[in-house]
């Protein structure tokens, strides 16, 4: 990639537009009569894009490595993402609007569901209701204001995430996830991955013992689980690196909090993809970049729900007239990493990715699918270039040397 300090001193400021629409967890792998979900869909709208576009496909890190969210992401927005490593619990904070201090170790959680034999069954309670995660969350919260001297603060998210904030001096990084990562497991805690992480590490696995007594009949959502154990991070702001005048559109915390940490304004919407779109258009003349989040792809692909996925995409596919009205000067269509329903969780596979400008040579890929992105005149290459690409495709970029 190209180094930080290069890309800061080509950069510009003008007028142009660039929309960078991320449909997470697109990639598929072929689980419906030999089609990924992109290939079953209906989606007139974005084939006839991809004819007009230059295509390939993504790796969001590495070849071979399976990314979270957050370093996807990371890379998408031009951020070296081994260089950058944020923990989850930080940007789903940050999404919901939680101010962190010096002394806050933040995590991610999910009420889960436990049974008698100490095995977690479901990992998501059955994707309780918002509702019942903020009603479940005040319980926790009347029942644990602190352990052992260390605020607890505990902020409700949408369905079955919330937020726990650890607040009190000498807690520290480096602590293994509290989350088995597949159902069937044991009830697992946290470990100290460094010395200087024991005392956090104690702390935490006393949560959670206590939010399980608390939660016990309280049945599906009877345990937590917390992972992305991390402080706040300090990263330079897409305006100091890029010259953009940044929005994010996105309806889940977490996406909202990296957004955030890379100085995106984040702007209000309704919680539909219409919506989404309908936001874009209201604010379009006030920023020079948006990044628009479509949850849903990811969703149904964790939950192994191949018809679903396919829905989602094709509900994107009819929306994406509403974007092309606004002729943006680049028009980005890709996703952060796939989630391929036959895995039901993210992978290592590439993404398919379309750029649209004025400035590019056409190639000769027809659809928006991965077997048709990877013949395109992009290849195959590494998602932290994508930035670079719409800038120099939007005029962004001045010449490197003499």
């Amino acid at each position: 990639m190209v180094e930080e300090e290069i890309i800061k001193s080509l950069a510009l400021k003008t007028e142009s537009k660039i929309v960078l629409l991320v449909a997470d967890g697109i990639g598929d792998l072929p689980s419906y009569q030999g089609q990924t979900a992109l290939e079953a869909a209906s989606i007139p709208n974005l084939n006839k894009l991809a004819a007009q576009a230059v295509c390939g496909l993504t790796d969001p890190v590495s070849r071979g490595i399976t990314p979270g969210s957050g370093p996807a992401h990371l890379s998408l927005f031009g951020y070296d993402p081994f260089k950058y490593q944020i923990g989850r619990g930080v940007l789903e904070a940050l999404g919901l609007g939680i101010e962190l201090t010096p002394n806050d170790l933040a995590s991610r959680a999910n009420f889960a569901t436990l049974n008698e034999e100490g095995i977690i069954t479901d990992r998501r309670a059955g994707r309780v209701s918002t509702e019942t995660n903020a009603k479940l969350c005040k319980i926790m919260q009347d029942k644990i204001k602190e352990v052992e001297g260390v605020k607890v603060l505990i902020t409700p998210g949408k369905e079955h995430r919330f937020v726990v904030i650890f607040r009190g001096e000498g807690l520290a990084e480096g602590l293994s996830d509290a989350d088995p990562q597949a159902a069937g497991k044991p009830l697992k805690f946290t470990e100290p991955l460094q010395p200087v992480a024991q005392k956090s590490a104690k702390i935490i696995n006393e949560f959670i013992r206590r939010a399980t007594e608390v939660l016990r009949d309280y049945y599906p959502a009877n345990t937590v689980l917390l992972r992305g154990f991390a402080k706040q991070p300090k990263l330079p702001t897409m305006k100091e690196l890029f010259k953009l005048t940044p929005a994010a559109i996105a309806t889940y915390p977490m996406y909202k909090g990296l957004a955030k940490l890379v100085g995106m304004e984040i702007l209000k919407t309704g919680e539909s993809i219409e919506e989404e779109f309908n936001t874009l258009r209201d604010n379009y003349e006030k920023y020079d970049f948006f990044y628009i989040h479509i949850k849903k792809t990811d969703s149904y692909g964790e939950d192994g729900n191949f018809a679903e996925k396919v829905k989602a995409i094709e509900e994107v596919d009819k929306l994406i007239p509403r974007v092309i009205d606004l002729k943006p000067d680049v028009l980005v269509v890709t996703g952060d990493h796939s989630t391929p329903a036959l895995l039901k969780g993210h992978s290592w596979h590439p993404n398919p990715f379309m750029l649209l400008s004025k400035y590019i040579r056409v190639d000769e890929v027809k659809k928006f699918n991965e077997k048709e992105c990877i013949k395109g005149g992009l290849g195959r290459f590494a998602a932290v270039e994508a930035l670079p690409l719409m800038l120099a495709c939007a005029l962004k970029l001045q010449k490197y040397g003499a």
